[in-house]
């Protein structure tokens, strides 16, 4: 697969290299999407200031449930594969639940409660772009409201980043997980 559009090449703009060197780890090359996004640095930092990966009002392990499954309904396997690769372990995804993104959903036993209604949000807002009063109260009774409006913004950022992936036909990064066979 080609990008439709070439990554930018170092060297960058001081602004994003700054954005660049906070956001990877050290002696990691940066993602396709970033260099990509670097093309244009305004929007390149559009995008970062829309980031929801800092401390919120969810744990990681709630954000990487979010994320994963909203990547997989949208086919993002670019995006599913760099999270999975860095921060399924980190938040001890077993195999049944990495599976479960991709492939499973929100009936799968593999999930707690709490994870479960994380699911059902995304596949509600990827097949609805909305959530029925029932779901929205089951989600009430678990999460704060700022959970809750940082849980729509997080599913939507990464629809968005989904979109993003595919369009541009990004190549996947050298470690990233693959997307299993459904």
């Amino acid at each position: 697969m080609t990008a439709r559009i070439a990554p930018a090449e170092p060297p960058f703009p001081d602004d994003v290299q700054d954005w660049l060197d906070r956001t990877m780890p050290p002696g990691k090359a940066p993602l396709r999407l970033f260099t990509t996004l670097a093309k244009d640095t305004r929007l390149f930092k559009k995008f970062f200031s829309a980031g929801l990966l800092d401390r919120g009002n969810l744990s990681l392990r709630q954000r990487e449930i979010v994320i994963g499954r909203t990547t997989a309904l949208c086919g993002s396997e670019y995006e599913w594969g760099v999270h999975i690769a860095i921060f399924g372990e980190r938040v001890r995804f077993d195999s049944a639940q990495v599976h479960s993104l991709a492939c499973g959903g929100s009936n799968d036993p593999c999930w707690n409660r709490e994870e479960l209604l994380l699911l059902r949000l995304c596949e509600s807002l990827h097949q609805k772009c909305d959530l029925d009063d029932r779901l929205w109260n089951e989600l009430r009774e678990v999460f704060g409201e700022g959970a809750l409006l940082e849980l729509l913004m997080l599913a939507g950022f990464y629809r968005t980043v989904s979109y993003l992936t595919n369009a541009l036909r990004l190549a996947l990064e050298p470690d990233s997980a693959r997307l299993p066979v459904c």
